[in-house]
């Protein structure tokens, strides 16, 4: 007899079917609701009660009015609707098997005919006994490349986002951490591990602006166990502050706050822990205390990202991870702290004074910079200089395959509600959809 309290599973056809792909893809709910109510007879009112929404929450989801953002309410549509967590950007979920996942895998839109493997290229079995067959000893030189390959990806990750760039991050992360398996000189096998460590933590980077945060915990996580394995505690302490920045995007403040603060106790633990790392610490111990309102702590850690940047010396032994965290990017973080306190006059110039000295090559930066200047610009009442510096913003968001920054572009557009029909908010709405409509679609009915 079938188990009456196991959810009815969506039909193949409808998990297979390309709008259904796209719409899980980007999280849009109004369409997802839909397909399951047009195409497995699932209703409004059968879809709250399987997920624990309210009646009213899932109408206004699929009337356009709201959207559902928070992993714990995307976890509860993904095992409600039975929907694959991959679908949805999350882990596997405890229903799913083996058998669902490879048909679904294996199952292609009928319109678009399976691609199949070039015969001229070798399987990825051979290209595993070729590796072995032609395997040298590492050495110094060899380390240097890899570091030298960790750098450009980062680089590449600023202009373009990290979407393109993930599987070869993983697949070095994993050849990688099978050199680590065979027997090597302290040096060498030292080094490997923080590589090794490095490349967890980019992919896990990857998956955070992607939004999909389980993978990304899942990768930060493995970081964190690959630089314990060395002691390297300054590398603990930057896989920890990049999880806390994490935690502010999960509305986790909390959580934020005290792994910040773990971060700066593997830092202090650590023998020649530099003035940059201590600042850029300090700083996401700042974001923290604004998400919580903290107004006294975020100001005094405010000061001490300050007073440790003062330190900075020419000559310092910074780790390749921290070099990022210059005098603009110093200054832009300062004016987001108070932007998140709601200090948004004293925000405005910081952030603008920053993005003026940014390098034009980091588009994700200077999209997300952007868009927090327009929304200070926005919070003090400064309609049409806001909407201007939004529109600015496009450019550089279009050119980085980034959901972090679609997001601020949702959260945007939700701000500027209120004057929807006036002619600088509808000129930047044009705008929007002309330069990212996948993103803009899913905005207003």
């Amino acid at each position: 007899m079938p188990d009456p309290d196991r959810p009815q599973e969506l039909p193949a056809r409808l998990l297979t079917d390309p709008e259904m792909i796209d719409a899980c893809r980007v999280r849009d709910f109004a369409r997802v609701f839909r397909l399951v109510k047009v195409r497995a007879g699932i209703y409004p009112s059968m879809i709250a009660r399987r997920c624990d929404l309210t009646p009213s929450r899932v109408g206004e989801v699929i009337a356009g009015r709201r959207q559902l953002q928070h992993m714990d309410v995307v976890e509860r549509i993904a095992d409600g609707l039975r929907i694959p967590g991959g679908m949805l950007g999350l882990a596997r979920r405890a229903w799913e098997t083996p058998q669902v996942l490879q048909v679904n895998e294996r199952e292609a839109p009928q319109q678009e005919p399976v691609q199949q493997t070039p015969a001229s290229l070798p399987g990825p079995d051979v290209d595993g006994i070729l590796a072995l067959a032609t395997r040298t000893s590492l050495n110094a030189a060899t380390l240097e490349a890899f570091r030298s390959s960790i750098e450009d990806y980062w680089r590449r990750d600023d202009q373009h986002g990290g979407e393109a760039l993930r599987p070869a991050i993983v697949g070095q992360l994993r050849y990688v951490v099978g050199l680590l398996k065979e027997s090597r000189p302290p040096s060498i096998q030292n080094g490997l591990y923080g590589i090794a460590a490095e490349l967890a933590r980019l992919t896990g980077w990857t998956y955070f602006d992607a939004r999909q945060y389980n993978q990304a915990r899942a990768y930060f996580t493995e970081a964190l166990q690959l630089a314990k394995e060395i002691d390297d505690r300054q590398f603990m302490a930057n896989v920890l502050a990049c999880m806390s920045l994490q935690a502010t995007y999960q509305d986790k403040p909390a959580d934020s706050l005290a792994l910040v603060t773990a971060a700066q106790d593997q830092a202090r633990s650590a023998l020649g822990s530099t003035p940059r790392v201590l600042s850029m610490l300090s700083m996401r111990e700042a974001f923290a205390h604004a998400t919580l309102g903290h107004q006294d702590n975020t100001h005094r850690a405010i000061g001490d990202a300050h007073r440790h940047f003062e330190q900075v010396g020419v000559g310092d032994p910074d780790p390749s991870w921290v070099t990022y965290f210059d005098e603009p990017k110093l200054i832009v973080d300062t004016g987001i702290a108070h932007g998140r306190l709601g200090e948004a006059a004293t925000a405005e110039p910081l952030i603008a004074d920053a993005l003026r000295r940014e390098d034009h090559t980091n588009q994700r930066g200077r999209a997300f910079h952007t868009f927090w200047l327009a929304r200070t610009q926005l919070d003090q009442g400064k309609l049409d200089q806001a909407c201007h510096t939004a529109t600015q913003a496009l450019v550089p968001a279009s050119a980085v395959a980034s959901e972090r920054v679609s997001g601020h572009l949702r959260e945007f557009y939700e701000q500027l509600a209120p004057h929807r029909q006036e002619p600088v908010a509808l000129a930047f709405e044009a705008r929007l959809r002309e330069l990212l409509p996948p993103v803009s679609g899913s905005l207003r009915p």
